[in-house]
């Protein structure tokens, strides 16, 4: 399985982004897909997950309420709208695939794509 992301970028304190995660190749046995970031100096976080089905999301404590995770499995394609957001948000954002049914576990992750860049300014 290959992930392509994009949809980094920058923007000013309150802006918002959206984050595309495309997946090819074997995906008939995709699982959960997600979102994990990683700022200079600090280790690589969990931002946020969906189930195989796209029914459960999931959401670290420090983006609840600003983004949202979506999926759609005709298009293997998983989409992070983040509104609100923040200078603390500006990181690394990586999309990250899994062959299990739900994960939110970096370490459990089967797949990961090419990060791309999130700058928020204040």
């Amino acid at each position: 399985v290959q992930l392509q992301a994009s949809g980094g970028g920058s923007v000013e304190a309150g802006g918002s982004l959206r984050l595309s995660c495309a997946a090819s190749g074997r995906t008939s046995n995709s699982g959960a897909m997600g979102w994990f970031r990683q700022a200079p100096g600090k280790e690589r976080e969990f931002v946020a997950s969906i189930s195989a089905t796209g029914a459960s999301a999931y959401y670290a404590d420090s983006v609840k309420g600003r983004f949202t995770l979506s999926r759609d499995n005709a298009k293997n394609t998983v989409i992070l709208q983040m509104n609100s957001l923040k200078p603390e948000d500006t990181a690394v954002y990586y999309c990250a695939a899994s062959t299990l049914p739900i994960n939110i576990v970096a370490s459990r992750m089967d797949y990961w794509g090419k990060g791309t860049q999130v700058t928020v300014s204040s």
